[in-house]
């Protein structure tokens, strides 16, 4: 303890790295970029983190989407090519034989997939957007944002089948005036009065979601298009625990059970496992974070290796000079002190100068990434993450440093001084 704030040791400490600039330059910098190697590849894959999950905040992280298709083989007397249609009572089916199933929302649209949109108006303003049919229970595997003093659909509007609607902000600016308050105004949709109830706020990121959609009760959208019990589509969410992948393997084999299907025709349903790829790019995600892991552990290793093998060198240099310390009373423990209070010193300033550059291009990264729409957000390291790769710098800087140390300790002070 008393060689660290001992002055004589921290100017023999820069002395010696004077001696050997470049190689200390070139040692120090292989260092360093372990530890920048780390920060900026950790700080990346926490950024795709972030994004990913900003884009998909609005949406059930364990949700897929089933709709029906058309047969590719015969069964039970039908032909192939029978064309499907999925009905309401499916989903109560749904739901009771698949207990891993959380929430279904049996949805209606008009105005994608290939249909037309609907024609809406609002005095001499009009303009065509899609109309969505839907329950209460949507909102809860797809939040909405609704404007203050708005709301989006509830039971009673599904019971009593009322001509309300939510509209986007969008069809907001285009059918209202600028500071015209829209909820409890009236639009027509496809020459039906419906009174708006809320405006939905746009997210950018959110998928499949539009400024333009307005959604009315599944059981009016089922009067206005005289749509009975058809269903466009089913959006499902599963618990949190629940295996996603699994829940979309049993819908489909429910939904061929009731809508008599070969259970080995894949062609009959389609699905679109959200879930599954979420979960596909939270895996590659942390893969990313592993092998920057080990990319950074592997490089700050060899850097400290490097000096190490600089400080060897530096004491078959010095072997004379530390005989003579050995001679005037210098013990070995302070001998070996002196070495490694020089690793660890390199080591400390090579892990600090690399942790400020790798915090410097995540911030330019972060600040170039604002604004665009791409799931890529907030690129940062936790700070305990940071501090262990520094404390295992620091641990591997002392181990390595004893190597040369235990070198200069062994030179006997006789033979050193006899040395030219």
């Amino acid at each position: 303890m008393r060689l660290l704030f001992d002055r004589n040791t921290w100017q023999e400490i820069f002395g010696s790295i004077r001696k050997n600039k470049i190689r200390t330059i070139i040692t120090v910098v292989g260092v360093l970029w372990g530890i920048f190697v780390y920060i900026a590849m950790s700080g990346a894959a926490k950024g795709m983190d972030n994004g990913f999950e900003k884009s998909f905040e609005t949406v059930a992280m364990n949700s897929l989407f089933a709709w029906a298709q058309s047969t590719s083989k015969p069964y039970s007397g039908f032909k192939t090519g029978r064309r499907l249609q999925l009905k309401l009572g499916d989903a109560t089916v749904l739901e009771n034989r698949i207990p891993e199933i959380q929430y279904i929302a049996p949805r209606n649209v008009k105005g994608t997939f290939g249909s037309s949109p609907a024609s809406i108006a609002r005095g001499q303003k009009s303009g065509n957007y899609p109309v969505y049919g839907d329950f209460p229970v949507f909102t809860k595997i797809a939040t909405k944002k609704i404007y203050n003093g708005g709301r989006f659909i509830n039971d009673d509007d599904i019971e009593q089948a009322r001509k309300v609607c939510v509209i986007g902000e969008r069809t907001q600016q285009e059918l209202f005036e600028e500071d015209e308050d829209p909820v409890g105004g009236y639009i027509r949709i496809d020459g039906i009065y419906f009174q708006v109830v809320g405006v939905h706020k746009f997210v950018p990121t959110a998928p499949f979601d539009s400024d333009s959609d307005i959604f009315i009760p599944f059981t009016t959208y089922r009067r206005l298009y005289n749509s009975g019990d058809e269903v466009g589509w089913f959006s499902i969410a599963a618990y949190d625990d629940a295996d996603v992948i699994k829940v979309e393997e049993d819908v489909k084999s429910v939904l061929k059970s009731i809508h008599r299907v070969d259970p080995t025709d894949e062609r009959a349903f389609g699905t679109f496992n959200l879930g599954e790829v979420f979960n596909r790019i939270m895996g590659f995600s942390k893969g990313l974070t592993f092998i920057s892991l080990i990319v950074g552990i592997a490089t700050i290793l060899a850097g400290i290796i490097g000096i190490g093998a600089i400080l060897l060198i530096s004491v078959k240099e010095r072997t004379k000079e530390l005989g003579v310390r050995r001679a005037l009373g210098a013990t070995p423990g302070e001998v070996r002190t002196l070495i490694v209070l020089e690793c660890l010193f390199l080591t400390l300033i090579s892990g600090i100068i690399g942790i400020i550059l790798g915090a410097v291009v995540l911030k330019i990264v972060d600040s170039a990434t604002q604004g665009i729409e791409f799931p890529y957000t907030n690129p940062t390291v936790p700070i305990p993450y940071v501090l262990g790769a520094f404390l295992l710098m620091m641990v591997l800087g002392v181990v390595i440093g004893l190597i040369p140390a235990q070198r200069a300790v062994s030179i006997k002070p006789i033979d050193a001084l006899r040395e030219e």
